[in-house]
């Protein structure tokens, strides 16, 4: 089962947003416990629902994307959502994608991957999936803002207090900027290969 952890972060964060409590939450970080206490999350295949409700292209919207560092900070955010985490972990077999995965949430898995790429090179990505998700209608942001916004979201999240987004020693470092999606696919692929026979 895969599960993407930014998409949990960036449901409390959606949550947020629709009760309007961000500058709140800025003041008095301790009013989050309300968001989380009976807060549900869960996938099904490539969908995301938060709370019954279907959030897979909300959650993706910009205005999370610059909000979702703040929430992510706050420790009992971090705190329930490594419990959920953890527990999907127990359930079953898991691919885990986020930044504390290998650090905090399951520093003994059996295959640790940190993904790295350019500041631009990432922008640019950001940028063809909201161009592909868009509306006629929809002002998306430039390539420089998407550049600088990921830039202040690594900052924020090496710097924050709580499970901050390093590398585990045993982590497998793979530069993907010049790499096609495909031969992405082939060397994690690889690597789990190696692992489960042995070899690596």
């Amino acid at each position: 089962m895969y599960i993407d952890t930014g998409a949990m972060y960036r449901s409390v964060t959606l949550k947020a947003l629709q009760q309007g409590i961000m500058d709140s939450l800025r003041h008095s970080p301790e009013l989050v416990s309300s968001l989380l206490h009976d807060i549900t999350i869960h996938f099904d295949g490539d969908h995301v629902f938060l709370d019954g409700c279907d959030v897979t292209a909300e959650i993706r919207e910009n205005r999370v994307s610059r909000e979702v560092s703040f929430i992510s900070s706050l420790k009992p955010v971090r705190d329930r959502l490594r419990e959920m985490q953890q527990e999907l972990g127990r359930q079953r077999a898991v691919v885990m994608d986020g930044r504390d995965i290998g650090t905090v949430v399951f520093p003994d898995a059996e295959l640790k991957i940190f993904l790295v790429a350019d500041a631009r090179e990432r922008a640019k990505r950001r940028f063809a999936e909201l161009l592909a998700k868009s509306k006629d209608s929809m002002e998306l942001p430039s390539l420089d803002t998407l550049e600088e916004e990921i830039r202040s979201r690594d900052r924020d999240d090496a710097e924050r207090e709580h499970a901050p987004l390093k590398k585990h020693a045993e982590a497998h470092e793979i530069d993907t900027t010049n790499l096609t999606i495909e031969r992405q696919v082939d060397i994690v692929c690889d690597l789990a290969r190696k692992k489960e026979t042995g070899a690596g």
